[in-house]
């Protein structure tokens, strides 16, 4: 492309400070250095994760810094040594990465890729510590998860970058680089549950009902959503949910109830709440000899499980998981497919659309409880 090698002038949301509504403003791009990708993004959603750090939740506050982490693009230019990809390809940027040659990626086991899994604090390139993003003045503005996708252009390291396949409709398949494939692979790759089987699923937000979503094509019979908000049942329907458990209803434990339920507990588990007594009561209602406990949720980090060992001692199997158990570039574009083959929905968790100008909204929609995936449209 004409562009490639140069500078790149555009727009991006830049968040000077915490809390306060994202200014949309000129910043230069600068080109990828080597092994990285200058990515134009179409379109981007919103996640709870870039509320989380724009709110200054996390570990450590930096800004001025553009946010954004779901997204789908095509590639502009690339640096020096990448050949996996090419511009035009179609892509999405994800927040975690695959170098290809650590011992995790080269694990069948793992995907906690030793040179690029996610690093919150970091807010410049892992190539050479520096930006590639800089706004009025000539000022350094900080990267989010290596992805910064609130910018019409990003750079990224080639290898948080997923190839997939172009006739995909990128304003769909963005929502697959974070949640909807924490969720749905938790699920899937991780719970597996057998056709037939009983699922019990804890917090029914976006990444909850990915889960759900995720049992309901596996077959479960009966799906059990947890949730503190009884409005969220009528939604869960749509993603196979059969039951519904409130735990404010009940005087006693929330797992002693689901274990009533389903004559002894459920077959699987996914807790997606980040809440240390919801995951303490998702392992606690599987059922004895067979039943499988998976945490997604990230809880604080002063936060401790507690269980008495006997629960260990009568086979039941409590797992971790991270972004699904997916490797980024060698498995998302199998779940592309997926949609593709219409074997996976993603419209319906959808439920709002806003052009790039007003991207505060899709802030306040999350914030509000109204939406669970805000697609940002960045050439409106």
């Amino acid at each position: 492309m004409a562009t490639a090698g140069k500078v790149i002038k555009c727009k991006a949301a830049v968040a000077w400070e915490a809390g306060k509504p994202l200014s949309i403003e000129e910043v230069e791009v600068a080109p990828p250095q080597a092994m990285e990708v200058r990515l134009k993004i179409l379109y981007t959603a919103l996640c709870h994760t870039d509320v989380y750090f724009w709110e200054a939740k996390g570990q450590t506050p930096v800004f001025p810094r553009i946010f954004g982490h779901e997204a789908g693009g095509i590639v502009e230019s690339v640096g020096e040594g990448v050949t996996e990809l090419s511009p035009g390809d179609h892509v999405l940027p994800v927040f975690t990465g695959e170098c290809g040659d650590c011992r995790h990626c080269l694990s069948e086991e793992s995907n906690l890729c030793d040179l690029l899994r996610i690093n919150t604090d970091r807010g410049a390139m892992i190539g050479d510590g520096q930006t590639r993003f800089t706004a009025r003045g000539g000022q350094p503005v900080y990267h989010f998860l290596g992805t910064s996708t609130f910018s019409e252009y990003t750079v990224v390291h080639v290898g948080c970058v997923a190839k997939i396949h172009p006739a995909a409709p990128l304003d769909k398949v963005c929502v697959l680089s974070c949640g909807i494939s924490t969720g749905f692979g938790a699920t899937v790759n991780v719970a597996k549950p057998p056709k037939g089987c009983t699922v019990a699923i804890f917090g029914l937000g976006a990444v909850g009902l990915a889960a759900m979503e995720g049992a309901r094509i596996s077959g479960a019979s009966r799906i059990i959503g947890v949730d503190l908000n009884p409005a969220k049942f009528e939604l869960a329907k749509k993603f196979g949910c059969t039951d519904f458990v409130n735990p404010k209803d009940y005087d006693k434990p929330v797992q002693q109830v689901i274990i009533e339920m389903t004559n002894g507990g459920v077959d699987r588990s996914v807790e997606c709440t980040g809440n240390a007594a919801a995951m303490i009561s998702a392992f606690e209602c599987v059922h004895d000899g067979w039943g499988v406990a998976v945490l997604v949720g990230v809880a604080g980090k002063d936060a401790a499980f507690k269980t008495h060992p006997t629960n260990f001692l009568n086979e039941r199997t409590l797992r971790g998981t991270f972004f699904g158990n997916y490797k980024p570039r060698t498995d998302l574009p199998g779940v592309v497919e997926m949609y593709m083959n219409k074997e996976l929905e993603l419209e319906k968790f959808i439920t709002h659309s806003v052009p790039f100008s007003e991207i505060n909204t899709a802030f306040d929609l999350m914030l509000s409880g109204e939406s669970l995936r805000c697609i940002i449209r960045m050439e409106d």
